[in-house]
């Protein structure tokens, strides 16, 4: 009895104060994830209890605009994103027609095109003095833009359209996962009982596919939250954008902050609502016979449509952007490249190796350290931590330039002091700065990728190789790490990609006369100059073709029981 009230006190204190059992893993935990989480935690003390009150000015004139116009703009890119993408997954998952195996994986290309990138070349083309609107003047003898109507793109619309455009392949992703691991007997017992198709689809697939769907379009909405070159291009006042002027333009970080605690809202709100939608529901797998799934051959009209259906999200989305991006970059080659934008390729490529092998690093050291733990509240602060990639980098932003901002004022102090040297901007101002703000931001990638592949990897292997004699670092280096390197390199190569698309974050803690590709396109387009930039956002591009390679191959294999995965 005095054993088993020995070993509950012991767990009691594991529980309570887990700083009793400090080691070198789990100290080094808890420091990273103080430091990624304290850029969120400032952002909500700074909004408490600013210098001055400018929030009364804030609600009584702008943020009322600010909410309206982000709402709006979540609800249109939400039902767009879902509608494409949980229609083009159920066609090629599910039925039979011509192209079905190539659009399995070019439904995914949008997803490397930068949204803001897609907003500049439609503008380009759709505009008064661009090419389709020139066209329909010469053709129908119009001569000024009172003979006719056309639809504004840079508009609260014209914003929606182009970020369903690119985000609906994260609601195609999930859908289709979803769509792949379906049981055929639910599919079958459908169609024994008579059900064809459509009514298959609305009444089993899709309620079964219902929590990847919530997931994909939360991810949808969380990327429009976080969006700035999208919305600055075309004036439509979101969240972030005011953000961004609160801050920058009128010079004002306190309002900056108590605007970012209000999108903070907006994302715990996203993440409430989808587990709110899932509450006391489960989804299982109640056999295992996971053969082909049946599927519904289509001829005629109906394959056309088919085919339409999913050619049209790849050609605007994708192929019409891209097209026009080559041309330009081949007329433009001359003024485009010149040494200023291979300085700009040169930041950028720096900055996304360096953010994506600190981010493997760092999130394989913080996944194993809690692994080793076991701890609730070490498994909690992690987690905590990993929530900047749920927020937008504006948000971020705020927090990391008043950490570092007042790092800089202590070292400027101890600098003069001790060295005579002025050390103010050593942290703010160099590429320190914009590298913590996307470690901060991305290290869930590469941390959640990290957990979960650990996960896998049964405790019994830990014991074995203690009983070796390895200790927790080389077990670590030679069992760990050669199971899951490909999810670290995977979760690498995604960092990248973002870093090198990442937009808000780079133009508010980049140095000062630092440009990387991101910027140096949003430059170049929003001073009407898109030609010039074309051969930044190609190559921004190029960039993400990589993940989608990556996703079209995972996404083949998703499907339990069955090589290469997907229906015939």
């Amino acid at each position: 009895m005095a054993a088993a009230t020995q070993d509950s006190n012991l767990r009691l204190r594991r529980w309570a104060l887990p700083w009793l059992h400090l080691d070198g893993w789990t100290l080094g935990v808890l420091l990273l994830t103080a430091l990624i989480a304290a850029p969120l935690v400032t952002v909500f003390v700074l909004a408490a209890s600013p210098s001055d009150n400018i929030w009364q000015h804030l609600a009584s004139t702008v943020l009322p605009r600010y909410i309206r116009t982000t709402i709006y703009l979540m609800a249109a890119t939400g039902i767009g994103t879902a509608v494409i993408g949980i229609g083009t997954a159920w066609l090629v998952t599910l039925c039979r027609f011509p192209g079905k195996r190539i659009f399995e994986w070019a439904l995914l290309l949008p997803l490397a095109m930068p949204t803001y990138v897609v907003a500049y070349v439609y503008t380009d083309i759709l505009e008064f003095a661009g090419p389709v609107q020139e066209l329909l003047r010469h053709t129908f003898g119009w001569t000024s833009g009172r003979d006719y109507w056309f639809p504004e793109i840079r508009s609260l619309g014209g914003a929606a359209a182009m970020m369903t455009l690119v985000l609906y392949p994260y609601v195609y992703l999930l859908a289709r996962i979803a769509f792949l691991q379906q049981s055929v007997c639910v599919l079958e017992a459908s169609r024994i009982l008579g059900r064809g198709p459509w009514h298959s689809f609305f009444s089993i697939a899709l309620p079964l596919a219902r929590p990847s769907v919530v997931i994909g379009v939360s991810l949808v909405l969380m990327e429009t939250l976080n969006d700035f070159g999208t919305v600055d291009f075309f004036s439509v006042e979101t969240l972030t954008a005011g953000i961004y002027d609160v801050w920058l333009n009128m010079n004002n970080t306190a309002g900056a902050a108590q605007l970012a605690v209000v999108s903070l809202a907006f994302v715990l709100a996203l993440i409430g609502i989808e587990r709110w939608s899932r509450r006391s529901q489960r989804f299982y797998h109640t056999t295992t016979k996971y053969r082909s799934l049946p599927s519904y051959p289509l001829g005629g009209p109906r394959a056309a449509l088919a085919f339409l259906a999913c050619l049209a999200p790849i050609l605007m989305g994708f192929m019409v952007p891209a097209g026009i991006l080559l041309d330009y970059a081949a007329r433009f080659y001359e003024e485009s490249i010149s040494a200023n934008f291979l300085i700009y390729a040169r930041n950028s490529l720096v900055l996304a190796t360096i953010s994506a092998v600190l981010a493997a690093l760092l999130g394989l050291f913080m996944a194993y350290g809690v692994r080793l733990s076991r701890n609730p509240l070490m498994t909690a602060a992690a987690r905590f931590a990993s929530i900047g990639y749920a927020v937008p980098g504006a948000v971020l932003g705020v927090g990391v330039i008043i950490i570092l901002g007042r790092a800089d004022a202590a070292l400027g102090g101890i600098g003069r002091n001790l060295f005579g040297i002025d050390a103010r901007l050593l942290l703010s101002g160099s590429i320190i700065a914009v590298t913590y703000g996307y470690l901060v931001r991305f290290l869930a990638l590469s941390y959640g990728s990290a957990e979960s592949s650990l996960a896998k990897i049964t405790l019994n292997m830990d014991g074995a190789s203690r009983t070796l004699g390895l200790g927790p670092a080389r077990t670590l280096k030679r069992v760990h790490l050669p199971m899951i390197r490909g999810s670290v390199l995977a979760a690498a190569i995604l960092v990248f990609v973002d870093v090198m698309k990442e937009l808000p974050m780079t133009l508010i803690l980049r140095p000062f006369n630092y440009g990387t590709l991101a910027t140096h396109v949003h430059q170049f387009a929003s001073d009407e100059m898109l030609e010039e930039s074309a051969l930044g956002a190609l190559m921004i591009v190029a960039a993400g073709i990589l993940p989608v390679i990556l996703l079209s191959a995972t996404i083949r294999g998703a499907r339990p029981g069955q090589m290469g995965g997907g229906a015939p």
